[in-house]
């Protein structure tokens, strides 16, 4: 791939912490999982990808099965994923992922976000081609993960569906396809790594820079939806500064 990609995640992760909104998303995470695959992380790799995302926010662990104790009773909410594309200000494009249990709402708030922020809805998948779907997985870099060990873990990673593997100074981010998610998880938990974050990512193909002003009102677009109690995440193909970026 070769590409500096944003660091999308950490900073969404950043973000999330300093409002009350973010042990409400974690739940939500928890509650799709449980329902998709069970209540027992062992068996059930999203459920560990939530509980991971959970602990990196500093979630308290009572909270955390408490989540799940919740999400597998009779009377949990019946959430459903919905994605939506849209078009922020200046063209650039934006995936809006959901977890709702009333998508008529869901829909009527996000439309309403857009419009007060001269955004647009689009048709249903109609700019899923300039994203790619990816996992990202970002792990602790201590004086225990030497570079030889960091050589290692990419080679080793290879046979799995490593894509890219990209270094700071304090954490490493693992790269790889949609298909290719949950055997790299399992590889990477298998070497014992401190996971500091793992989840789904779209990234784009390709980034639009826009001078100052038009940024900071794409910026105050996607903060507008990711307020919203029904957005998990916003997605975009707006140009990061470098300061934000990964160094390949």
């Amino acid at each position: 791939m070769g590409r500096i990609f944003e660091k999308r995640k950490v900073r969404m992760f950043a973000r999330w912490a300093k409002t009350a909104k973010a042990f409400t998303k974690v739940g939500k995470e928890i509650a799709i999982a449980v329902k998709l695959g069970g209540a027992d992380p062992d068996s059930n790799p999203r459920l560990r990808m939530a509980m991971q995302t959970g602990r990196s926010l500093n979630m308290p662990k009572d909270r955390i099965e408490a989540a799940i104790k919740r999400a597998a009773g009779k009377d949990s909410a019946d959430l459903i994923e919905i994605n939506y594309s849209a078009y922020a200000p200046h063209g650039i494009a934006l995936l809006i992922s959901a977890a709702t249990d009333n998508p008529t709402r869901t829909v009527a708030n996000v439309r309403s976000i857009l419009t007060s922020h001269s955004g647009s809805m689009a048709s249903s998948g109609a700019l899923d081609y300039l994203f790619t779907h990816r996992g990202v997985f970002r792990i602790k870099k201590d004086l225990t993960l030497t570079q030889e060990k960091v050589d290692q873990l990419e080679l080793a990673l290879i046979d799995f569906g490593l894509e890219e593997l990209l270094q700071e100074e304090d954490e490493i981010a693992i790269v790889c396809g949609f298909k290719d998610f949950g055997t790299i998880q399992k590889e990477l938990e298998s070497h014992k790594l401190e996971l500091i974050s793992a989840g789904l990512e779209w990234q784009p193909a390709t980034t639009n820079a826009l001078e100052q002003v038009k940024e900071n009102q794409v910026r105050e677009l996607i903060d507008a939806l990711e307020e919203d109690d029904d957005v998990q995440h916003v997605f975009h193909n707006l140009a990061q500064p470098e300061s934000e970026e990964f160094q390949g």
